[in-house]
């Protein structure tokens, strides 16, 4: 979880939490993965230990993390199934719509999104 930058726009627990779960999609944390301890990542970020359990209370109340008594959190197994599937559906119900409306604002047409990356019209010539 190197090199993170908190922004003002939302809670540090919850930014903390989409970064574990990037690092989950990205293949980075793999099913069966240890997370690092509450106090390694409090210390290593300087963050209180309490928004860092926050963070993972979250993972562990959706599935994607068990904790293991004694040893401490680990990736379940259907964690990168359930965010692909949650991510998928989000971006299908909150993105896309918004790229199709900018599509159709440019009028662009599926040969100029499928087509080979090519310059603008009216350049190159």
């Amino acid at each position: 979880m190197t090199g993170i930058q908190w922004n003002d726009g939302a809670p540090i627990y919850r930014q903390l939490k989409e970064r574990v779960v990037a690092m989950m999609l990205d293949g980075v944390l793999k099913p069966g993965d240890a997370l690092p301890s509450v106090r390694q990542v409090a210390a290593e970020y300087q963050l209180n230990p309490i928004t860092v359990s926050r963070a993972y209370q979250e993972l562990a109340d959706e599935a994607l993390v068990e904790k293991r008594r004694g040893l401490g959190m680990y990736v379940t197994e259907e964690a990168s199934r359930k965010l692909l599937s949650n991510e998928r559906e989000r971006f299908l119900k909150e993105e896309w719509p918004l790229v199709m409306e900018r599509i159709q604002r440019l009028g662009l047409s599926t040969e100029d999104l499928l087509g080979p990356a090519a310059p603008a019209r009216g350049e190159g010539k």
